[in-house]
């Protein structure tokens, strides 16, 4: 896998868990990524967010014990890339109109959650 795969792209990290956060954010570092900022809230982000200030949101899909996928349909409407991280197994009912979304299983090999992002990338 290509070191620059994710070369310059803006990445917003929103996860609760402090070491998952730092580690999405290093790993998005290491393949390029020109800019990531890391929250631990929808509210603390959102509107930077929605305003396109980021070229793709990864996304726990349950932030503090609530579902992020309001959030993620609002990013869609707005042409927004995203990729869901969870520790769930079977997330698809919770998906609803968003099921077929990019969506890592936690632990997630770096491999994997790189992929997910540059595909997400390349579909905007």
């Amino acid at each position: 896998m290509h070191r620059a795969i994710l070369r310059g792209a803006r990445v917003l990290v929103l996860e609760d868990e402090s070491l998952i956060a730092l580690d999405i954010e290093q790993v998005c570092r290491d393949f390029g990524a020109g800019d990531v900022v890391v929250a631990r809230t929808v509210d603390g982000a959102e509107g930077e967010a929605l305003a396109g200030a980021f070229d793709i949101v990864v996304l726990d899909l349950m932030l503090a014990g609530h579902s992020t996928v309001g959030f993620a349909s609002r990013l869609s409407a707005r042409g927004i890339p995203f990729v869901f991280t969870t520790g769930y197994s079977d997330v698809e009912p919770m998906l609803g109109d968003l099921a077929g979304a990019q969506v890592v299983e936690k632990p997630f090999l770096t491999e994997t959650l790189v992929t997910a992002i540059a595909a997400a990338l390349e579909r905007r």
